[in-house]
């Protein structure tokens, strides 16, 4: 069901819509722009209905500011408000706005404007998901996982927080497709993409085919420590499917490799930065392989380099896959 916030500063305003879209969707209710902007980040809605006069932060700040946050900026708003007039209202759109509703609401139009907007949105999202996704495995594919790894770097930055990436290379791979055929290939990809999906279930964690046979999992908020338990439970889970790999080096069954890297990010004057937790995490795959594939590499994390001032890997020893 979609949810709708009215943000407006008078509570009788939202006492009188809300019940005309209670059919509509969840309704819940902001009085202040900064209220609203709060609410939106810990639970983003489908629809806003957005009064452009209110004290403090206006309708058109609030708009403005759901623009500048890429969590926010795809959420249609629709203006509310007593002015009608071309100024106020190309004013309204410059900020992001999809659409105006004068004052005093009327019923049919509202409900005709919010069902449409709800349609139009519910369409532009599966077009984006589809857009995101792999089409073998359903997974995220790698221009929306690079996506998130920017968003989740910048995040950490903010908050102070660590941020986690498990890289894994299903071991031996080519000799499975020349021995079983692409057909079955294809088949081992997506039994351990589904695997994969059932171990990153945190709100914010996500799995991605990031090539042909790699997988990468995000893990925001997660210390190295705690990525690499969740690195050994994928290299377990994978190891339990029980694939048959007759032409594998390492088992008799389809196994992987997997390379960990996470730390706290830091203020970088460079472009990127965080295409550092991919290098590491790749690093510490490459060395799992050199190892006797089917384990967790040395996991890269940071330690604070007081003569460089920035951050250098300490690595946490490679471990074989539990059994």
């Amino acid at each position: 069901m979609p949810t709708i916030l009215i943000v407006d500063d008078n509570a009788p305003l939202i006492q009188v819509m809300a019940p005309m879209l209670a059919g509509l969707g969840q309704v819940r209710f902001a009085t202040s722009g900064a209220a609203a902007l709060r609410q939106m980040r810990l639970d983003p809605p489908d629809l806003v209905l957005l009064d452009a006069e209110m004290p403090e932060m206006d309708g058109f700040e609030v708009c403005a500011a759901m623009r500048a946050d890429a969590a926010l900026e795809a959420i249609p708003v629709i203006f509310v408000t007593s002015h009608d007039d071309l100024e106020a209202e190309l004013r309204g759109l410059a900020a992001g706005a999809v659409d105006f509703i004068a004052k005093p609401v009327r019923e049919p139009l509202l409900v005709a404007r919010v069902t449409t907007h709800l349609r139009l949105k519910h369409l532009t999202d599966e077009l984006r998901r589809t857009a995101q996704r792999d089409g073998l495995t359903g997974l995220h594919n790698r221009g929306s996982f690079d996506q998130h790894l920017s968003r989740e770097w910048q995040r950490s930055l903010r908050t102070g927080t660590p941020l986690s990436l498990v890289l894994l290379d299903v071991d031996h791979f080519k000799r499975y497709n020349d021995h079983y055929g692409h057909p079955a290939g294809d088949a081992c990809l997506r039994a351990v993409a589904a695997a994969l999906g059932g171990l990153a279930r945190r709100p914010g964690d996500l799995a991605a085919r990031v090539g042909g046979e790699e997988f990468a999992v995000l893990l925001p908020n997660t210390t190295p420590e705690g990525a690499r338990e969740v690195a050994e439970a994928i290299c377990q889970a994978i190891g339990q499917l029980a694939l048959p790999h007759a032409a594998s080096l390492t088992a008799d069954h389809v196994t992987v490799s997997l390379g960990v890297a996470g730390w706290v990010p830091r203020p970088s004057p460079h472009d990127g930065a965080e295409q550092a937790l991919m290098k590491r995490a790749g690093e510490a795959l490459y060395d799992a392989k050199a190892a006797g594939r089917s384990r967790v590499g040395p996991v890269a994390r940071a330690t604070p380099d007081a003569a460089a001032g920035s951050y250098v890997p300490a690595p946490i020893n490679a471990t074989r896959c539990p059994a």
